[in-house]
C-alpha cells in the first residue's frame, strides 16, 4: 500500500453503560475484527497501528494507515478448454460467448485471451482488473462484521427513535463516529448514521457534545473537552498509580486483584481514587470475609499491612472529581458499614453451632441427582481417604512401631476432617459467600479447638482451587484433598458426566490437575490406577467402573500441563507412552529423557529402538523371551548379548534407585553393538530357532531401553 495515499481512521460507537466484566473483551474484539476486515479488503496497511479504546459508554478504534480506496487487482480467470471454446475454424463457440458474457466481456476480447496448459489439455484464460473497494463500502462491511462478532454476554432489544424498528445489541447505542483524516465516512450501524459528534463524561465534561476535528485528535479532545481517558489500558494504569499513591503514605499495600482492576476500570471514565476507613472492631471477623464483601459487593480495594493482614483502611475508585471529596468518602464509608456488619453477624451466629452439629443436615443438601446428597458424598470422601491412608501405609512397609502410630493418628485425623469438611456449606457465611467454603470451616474448627492439623485440613481440602494455588499444607489435608477430588472425578465419570468441548460444569479438568499436582509436587508413593480402583467401592452400585476413561483423561491433562511447563511434545510423549502409574516419578523421567537426548548416542539409539519396536510388532503370537547362548552365531549378536549382560544390570539398578538419568546414560554404551547388530545380522533368518533367538535378544534390548521412557518417540 506504499504507493496509495493513506490517512488515519477513527470509528466510535457511543452507547449506554456497557457490562463492566465484559468491557475489556468487547473493546479488544471491536478493534481487532474491524481492523482485520479492512486489512483483508486491502484498505488498511498490514503494519498499520491499531489502537483500541473502551470506556463504560463507548467502543472505539484508531487505525493508523487506511486508504480511501483499495488498489485494483489483476485477476486471471480460467474460462474453458480450447477444444470447447473454439470451433475447427478457430472461432468462438456459443459456450465461450456465454462464459464471456457472464464475466462481463464479449467476443471482442477473444484475440486477447491467453492459452496455457491446464493438466493434459490447453485452456483459455481471461485477464481482468477488479476495481478496489472504496472505504465507504469496506468500512461498512468491516463495521457490520465487528458488531456481529462482538462477544456479547447478553443481548438486549430496544426501540429506535422512529418508534417502530427494533434493534438487538448489548446496550442501546446513541452515536456513531467515522472519521478518515478529517472527513466523515458515511456509514451506518444500529439505526445510526456516522458523523463527527460524540459526548464526554456525564458530569465532568466541559460541554455536552464534542465535535471531533479529525481522527488523530480523538484522544486529546476527549481528555481535554470530555474529561474522559478513552484508552482502557491507560485508564487502568492511572488507577494503579493512584492506588499506590494513596496507600503509600499509610504504609499499606492495595490488595492484588487484577480482575477487580479490570472491572473498576470499566466503571469509570476519569478515575479518582479516595482513601476511606471503617471501624476497627470489624477486623475481628476473618479477613477473607471482609475482603470478599468489599471486593465483590462494593468494588473497593482493601489495604493490607506489611504482614499481609487486613487493615481498616480501603480505597475507592470514584468517577467524579469534586473539590471537596469528603461527602463521597463519607458516603462510601456509610455504605460499606452494613455489609461488614452483616459479615460480623454471620460469623457470630455460625459459631453458636459446632461443625459436628451440622453434619446431619448435609443429608438434606442435594449433591447430584444420581449420586445423592452432600451427606452421602462426605461418607464417600471419608471412605476414600481411609483407603488412601492404607495405601500410604503399605507403600512404606516395613516400618517401625513409631511409624505405625503415626499412620494410626493420621487415619484418625483424616476421618475427622473428612466428616466435617463439608459442614460449613450449611453456615450463613458460606451461604452468603460460597467462595469461602473450606476457609470458613477452618476458622470454625479452630474456634472449636479441634486438634492440631484437622482445622488446616478442613480449610485446605479444596486446594489447589485454581492454577498456581498453594497445595494442602499438612498430611491430613493432602489425603482429604485427594479423596475429595477423586470422589468427584470417579463419581461423575462413573455416571457418564464427562466434560465436552469448553463445557465443564463440575470443573473436572481442574480437579484432575489438582490430583496431578498433589501427586507430582508432593512426590507421594501412590499409583494413580490403584487410587481410582480404591475409590470404586465407596459408590456401591451407583456407578460404572470409569478407570480406563479416567486414566486417559488424566494423561491428557498431564500432557497439557507438562507442555505448559516447557517440556517438548516429544519428551512428554516418550514418558507418558509408558503410562507411569506413579506420577511423582514423571518430572525425573522427563529430565532424564532431556539429558539422554543431549547425548551424541541418543539419535542412533532412538532410531534403533523404533526399528526394534517395529520388528517385534510384526511377530505373531507370543514373543520369545529366552536367549540361548549356543545359538548366537554372528560376532555382532554375541557382542550385543554381552553388552546387554553388562549394561542391563547397571541400568536396572539405577532405575530401581529412581536414578532415571543414570539409567538412560548407561544405555549409551549400547550404541556401537546395536549399530553393528543391524549392520551384520539378519533378524528374520530362515532357521526358525535362530530367528526366535534373535527376536528374544531384541526383546531383551527393547525391555532394557524402555523402562524410563519409550525412546522410540525421540526418533526424528
Amino acid at each position: 500500500m506504499s504507493h496509495i495515499p493513506t490517512s488515519p481512521l477513527l470509528v466510535e460507537l457511543f452507547v449506554e453503560e456497557l457490562p463492566p466484566k465484559a468491557l475489556k473483551k468487547l473493546g479488544e474484539s471491536f478493534a481487532a475484527v474491524l481492523a482485520d476486515s479492512l486489512r483483508s479488503q486491502g484498505l488498511a496497511a498490514a503494519d498499520a497501528v491499531v489502537t483500541p479504546f473502551a470506556t463504560p459508554r463507548r467502543l472505539a478504534v484508531h487505525i493508523g494507515q487506511v486508504a480511501d480506496k483499495a488498489a485494483d487487482r489483476a485477476v486471471q480467470q480460467k474460462l474453458m478448454p480450447v477444444s470447447v471454446a473454439l470451433d475447427a475454424a478457430g472461432q468462438p463457440t456459443p459456450a465461450l460467448l456465454k462464459k464471456l458474457a457472464a464475466a462481463g466481456a464479449d467476443a471482442s476480447v477473444v484475440p486477447q485471451l491467453k492459452r496455457a496448459p491446464d493438466g493434459k489439455a490447453e485452456a483459455l484464460f481471461l485477464d481482468t482488473v477488479v476495481p478496489g473497494v472504496t472505504l465507504v463500502q469496506g468500512l461498512q462491511k468491516a463495521l457490520d462484521e465487528a458488531l456481529a462478532r462482538l462477544p456479547i454476554p447478553k443481548v438486549m432489544t430496544y426501540q429506535l427513535a422512529d418508534g417502530w424498528s427494533d434493534v438487538k445489541f448489548v446496550r442501546p447505542a446513541h452515536g456513531l463516529v467515522a472519521l478518515h483524516g478529517d472527513a466523515v465516512v458515511p456509514v451506518s450501524a444500529l439505526g445510526l448514521q456516522a458523523g463527527r459528534t460524540t459526548r464526554g463524561h456525564r458530569f465532568e465534561a466541559r460541554q455536552s457534545q464534542i465535535e471531533l476535528r479529525q481522527a488523530d485528535s480523538y484522544q486529546q479532545q476527549l481528555r481535554e473537552e470530555g474529561a474522559v481517558i478513552v484508552s482502557f489500558e491507560q485508564r487502568r494504569a492511572d488507577i494503579v498509580r493512584q492506588l499506590q499513591a494513596k496507600a503509600e503514605p499509610l504504609g499499606l499495600t492495595p490488595i492484588d486483584a487484577p480482575e477487580l482492576l479490570d472491572e473498576v476500570c470499566a466503571l469509570v471514565e476519569l478515575p479518582n481514587v479516595l482513601a476511606c476507613q471503617f471501624e476497627a472492631e470489624f477486623l475481628a471477623v476473618p479477613q477473607e470475609c471482609l475482603i470478599l464483601t468489599m471486593k465483590a459487593n462494593q468494588k473497593y480495594f482493601p489495604l493490607l499491612d506489611g504482614h499481609g493482614k487486613l487493615t481498616n483502611h480501603f480505597l475507592v475508585v470514584s468517577n467524579i472529581h469534586p473539590e471537596d471529596a469528603s461527602a463521597v468518602i463519607e458516603g462510601n464509608e456509610r455504605v460499606v458499614r452494613p455489609r461488614l456488619a452483616d459479615a460480623k453477624f454471620f460469623f457470630d451466629q455460625d459459631r453458636k453451632r459446632t461443625l459436628a452439629d451440622r453434619v446431619g443436615g448435609l443429608a438434606k443438601v442435594v449433591y447430584h441427582g444420581k449420586l445423592g446428597s452432600q451427606g452421602d458424598r462426605s461418607e464417600r470422601v471419608r471412605a476414600i481417604a481411609h483407603g488412601i491412608v492404607n495405601q500410604l501405609r503399605m507403600a512404606t512397609l516395613p516400618y517401625t512401631v513409631e511409624a505405625k502410630d503415626e499412620f494410626d493418628v493420621l487415619d484418625s485425623k483424616v476421618k475427622e476432617a473428612s466428616l466435617l469438611a463439608k459442614a460449613d456449606l450449611l453456615t450463613d457465611m458460606v451461604g452468603e459467600f460460597p467462595e469461602l467454603q473450606g476457609i470458613m470451616g477452618g476458622y470454625y474448627a479452630r474456634h472449636e479447638g479441634l486438634r492440631d492439623g484437622v482445622a488446616i485440613a478442613i480449610e485446605d481440602h479444596y486446594k489447589p482451587r485454581f492454577a498456581g494455588d498453594a497445595l494442602p499444607r499438612n498430611h491430613t489435608g493432602t489425603v482429604v484433598a485427594l479423596a475429595d477430588k477423586l470422589e468427584t472425578l470417579v463419581g461423575l465419570f462413573g455416571i457418564g458426566q464427562l466434560p465436552t468441548g469448553d463445557k465443564d460444569p463440575f470443573a473436572l479438568r481442574r480437579h484432575a490437575l489438582g490430583v496431578i499436582r498433589i501427586l507430582v509436587e508432593k512426590n507421594l508413593p501412590l499409583e494413580l490406577p490403584a487410587l481410582i480402583q480404591s475409590a470404586l467401592p465407596a459408590f456401591g452400585e451407583l456407578i460404572q467402573d470409569p478407570t480406563d476413561a479416567l486414566l486417559s483423561f488424566f494423561a491428557d491433562r498431564l500432557a497439557v500441563s507438562l507442555r505448559d511447563q516447557g517440556f517438548s511434545a516429544q519428551e512428554v510423549d516418550a514418558v507418558l507412552a509408558l503410562a507411569p502409574a506413579r506420577l511423582g516419578d514423571v518430572p525425573r523421567r522427563l529430565e532424564a529423557v532431556r539429558s539422554f537426548a543431549a547425548l551424541p548416542e541418543s539419535a542412533s539409539l532412538a532410531a534403533a529402538n523404533k526399528r526394534v519396536g517395529n520388528i517385534l510388532k510384526k511377530i505373531e503370537g507370543e514373543l520369545p523371551t529366552e536367549v540361548k547362548p549356543e545359538l548366537l552365531q554372528e560376532a555382532a549378536e554375541r557382542a550385543l548379548a554381552e553388552a546387554l549382560a553388562s549394561v542391563g544390570p547397571q541400568a536396572d539398578e539405577r532405575f530401581e534407585q529412581h536414578d532415571y538419568a543414570g539409567s538412560l546414560k548407561a544405555l549409551a554404551a549400547l550404541k556401537a553393538p546395536v549399530d553393528a547388530f543391524f549392520d551384520h545380522v539378519m533378524v528374520n533368518a530362515d532357521d526358525a530357532a535362530l530367528r526366535a533367538n534373535r527376536q528374544a535378544l531384541l526383546k531383551r534390548l527393547h525391555d532394557a531401553m524402555n523402562r524410563v521412557a519409550d525412546l522410540s518417540r525421540l526418533a526424528a
